[in-house]
């Protein structure tokens, strides 16, 4: 592009291959940053192509608007128009099919990205298998103990206990039973007859009655 055709042929082909109506602005705004066309330079080469004919030029208001000359275009029929707009709808599918494929890609790369490597795989397995063979080792000692606890011996621990609990129960009551007593001619409070007695209570101890 020489200088003295200031863009001129560029925007003519541009308008041409388009072919359909733009204003200086869009066409300043669509060229400048692959060719690095002037907004001046444009506005210049656009109303001299229209002044010499290579382009039309209409006016709306204060805006220009240009447009490839359509007389250098052959006639287009209906049929010619009806098959476009076929031809139009097909390929319309067809980037809206591959639009879909895209993006059913994209989401299987994703999960593809976030998956674990063939390296990071075989390198858990290992760990698995020796957090495996810890557990079977385990199982294996835990088998071969020799100091099982029987179901009778379990069943005579139960039984035990439920008999303590309840004699538990039973001597809190009683003591319980006394010291209120005590304190109905006591002129002092519980804690001071419990703390003068040398008594102390399962609170004192933290310690609860366990459940049968």
């Amino acid at each position: 592009m020489s200088k003295k055709d200031n863009g001129a042929s560029l925007i003519l082909a541009y308008l041409n291959e388009k072919n359909r109506p733009y204003s200086a602005q869009d066409v300043f705004c669509n060229l400048q940053k692959q060719h690095g066309l002037g907004k001046t330079a444009v506005v210049k080469a656009m109303e001299l192509l229209a002044l010499e004919g290579k382009i039309k030029e209409k006016t709306y208001g204060k805006q220009k608007i240009y447009f490839a000359d359509q007389a250098q275009f052959k006639d287009v029929n209906d049929a010619d128009l009806k098959a476009m707009d076929s031809q139009i709808s097909e390929l319309s599918a067809e980037v809206q099919s591959l639009n879909q494929s895209c993006r059913q890609l994209d989401a299987e790369l994703k999960e593809l990205n976030s998956s674990l490597t063939t390296e990071e795989m075989v390198s858990e397995i290992r760990e698995l298998k020796t957090e495996c063979s810890g557990h079977r080792a385990r199982l294996e000692k835990i088998k071969s103990a020799s100091n099982h606890v029987t179901p009778a011996e379990k069943d005579k621990v139960y039984k035990e206990q439920d008999l303590y609990v309840k004699e538990w129960r039973k001597r809190k009551r009683l003591a319980s039973d006394m010291i209120n007593a005590i304190l109905e001619g006591y002129p002092k409070s519980k804690k001071e007859f419990l703390d003068e007695a040398g008594v102390e209570t399962d609170e004192d101890c933290k310690v609860v009655i366990p459940s049968t």
